[in-house]
């Protein structure tokens, strides 16, 4: 899976949390918090919605580093990338 496609799955699933969300408006840098009212269970829905999209345990302390799209996808990139590896 490409950074495209995870891109992509990560954005569907942040908008499924929070359908308000502009994607053409969306700064993939800045934390999603600072820029839309995202509350904390809207975060914790987010983390869960993705850990099942990616068949992964996203750990509270990796949270810091989805907090942004860009961080989103480079954090999902990063264990997808070392868990194919691992195989």
């Amino acid at each position: 899976m490409n950074r495209e496609e995870i891109r992509a799955l990560a954005l569907k699933k942040l908008l499924q949390v929070a359908p308000d969300i502009n994607p053409g408006e969306l700064d993939p840098k800045t934390p999603i918090r600072d820029q839309y009212d995202f509350d904390s269970m809207d975060f914790l829905n987010f983390t869960i919605a993705l850990g099942r999209e990616f068949q992964m345990d996203i750990p509270e302390k990796d949270y810091v580093a989805i907090q942004s799209l860009d961080g989103a996808v480079e954090y999902l990139a990063q264990h997808i990338e070392g868990s194919a590896e691992e195989n």
